[in-house]
């Protein structure tokens, strides 16, 4: 499994916790749109620093995770990062909004 493909994956998931999870669906549509976007950003940060110490520990590479803990690592990380955001937006535009009732 790719870093590319991982990042999409947690970006997304974490795109549909927003849209259909409830109690935090609830909680996220009551911000504003800047903190939701700051929040998707903080939360996508927090995924890509857990990935990269978890592949400085060793822990990926038993799940087929190709990231090195290196400099080349780091800037597919980076990489990884920027397609994250991209889907976790892409994402969370197209899902309906969890109706309540």
């Amino acid at each position: 499994m790719t870093p590319e493909l991982l990042s999409s994956i947690s970006a997304i998931l974490i795109s549909l916790a927003a849209s259909y999870l409830p109690g935090f669906s609830t909680w996220f549509e009551t911000l504003d749109g800047a903190y939701k976007r700051l929040l998707m950003l903080a939360l996508i940060s927090a995924a890509a620093a857990c990935s990269y110490a978890l592949a400085c520990a060793g822990w990926l590479s038993g799940f087929g995770v190709e990231l090195q803990c290196s400099q080349a690592g780091m800037i597919t990380l980076s990489q990884a990062f920027v397609a994250a955001l991209i889907a976790n937006q892409a994402a969370y535009t197209m899902t309906p909004r969890r109706s309540e009732g």
